[in-house]
């Protein structure tokens, strides 16, 4: 397997906002290389504290750091063109590369891509969370989550490990022992990878059907939060998994798909810090039921 590993961080809630970017080459099953860049978003200074929280990057790290449309032409596109690309999350890191290219007007480049999270759950069926770190505690990969470059290195270490578990050799073994399509950039458009969503029923919360989006991973999915967010009021993040497409309620059951997870509050929680409703998937989990844990910040970069 040759591909190249990418992870975006970005200054906002904007997809448009990248302000940096990391790549992790692997030939022939190893890594070759890893480089990053701090990207100056077009939205500098603006950084929204809650980004700031979750990668550490002030506008003051990016302020004499060149815009993205300069390091595509001189270092990134040369690097990405043609090639098989996987991210973890693909949805939003491809999202961020395409908004970002539309931003500046200009074109997509052609390449092939796959999605970690998506294929991870093939590989190691039944966990309770599928975010980046939780699989790579599990297989052993150490590295400082939430900065472009580690991300990615992490993500190109995490794919080899599930490349060498089902035997794949090539692209053309994602669909049958990954259950992932390949997904595409091409010039005017793009074609997203994942596995096929099933819509199964309307949410209870009204949203708007111009908005859904097949491509997210909470499409048609059952969402249930606990504890408080940051990043806004629980309200609002129920109006947006309407408006996604998927399906909000109030209690953890075997249907329930994801447990958004917020802040709890330590005089409400038992003594393993976790809520009612986590203890509950806890239990659904050990008995069968398909559910996920899915922290905030992991969360917003699937809306």
């Amino acid at each position: 397997m040759n591909f190249i590993a990418i992870d975006f961080e970005t200054a906002t809630s904007d997809r448009n906002s990248p302000c940096e970017i990391g790549l992790t080459f692997v030939k022939n099953n190893k890594v070759v290389g890893t480089q990053s860049w701090l990207i100056k978003p077009k939205c500098y200074p603006n950084f929204d504290p809650f980004n700031i929280s979750i990668h550490g990057i002030e506008p003051r790290d990016v302020a004499k750091k060149p815009e993205f449309n300069q390091l595509w032409k001189t270092d990134i596109k040369p690097l990405l063109k043609d090639q098989f690309v996987i991210a973890h999350f693909a949805s939003f890191d491809f999202s961020v590369l395409r908004h970002t290219l539309e931003l500046y007007k200009i074109p997509f480049p052609d390449l092939q891509y796959s999605c970690s999270y998506t294929f991870s759950k093939k590989v190691w069926p039944r966990l309770l969370s599928y975010d980046l770190k939780s699989l790579c505690n599990l297989n052993k990969i150490s590295f400082d989550h939430h900065r472009a470059g580690e991300d990615s290195l992490a993500c190109a270490k995490l794919s080899m490990k599930a490349f060498k578990l089902v035997n794949v050799k090539d692209i053309d073994d994602f669909p049958r022992k990954l259950g992932t399509s390949i997904g595409r950039l091409f010039k005017g458009g793009y074609k997203p990878s994942g596995t096929e969503q099933i819509y199964r029923r309307a949410s209870s919360i009204a949203g708007d059907p111009s908005k859904h989006n097949p491509e997210s991973i909470l499409y048609g999915k059952s969402v249930v939060f606990t504890g408080t967010l940051s990043s806004m009021v629980r309200k609002e993040a129920q109006q947006i998994i309407a408006n996604i497409g998927g399906t909000n309620s109030d209690t953890v059951t075997k249907e329930t798909d994801f447990l958004i997870v917020g802040q709890q509050d330590f005089r409400r929680v038992g003594e393993d810090g976790m809520s009612q409703k986590q203890e509950k998937a806890h239990k659904l989990l050990d008995k069968g039921a398909a559910i996920e844990v899915m922290s905030e910040a992991d969360f917003l970069r699937n809306i």
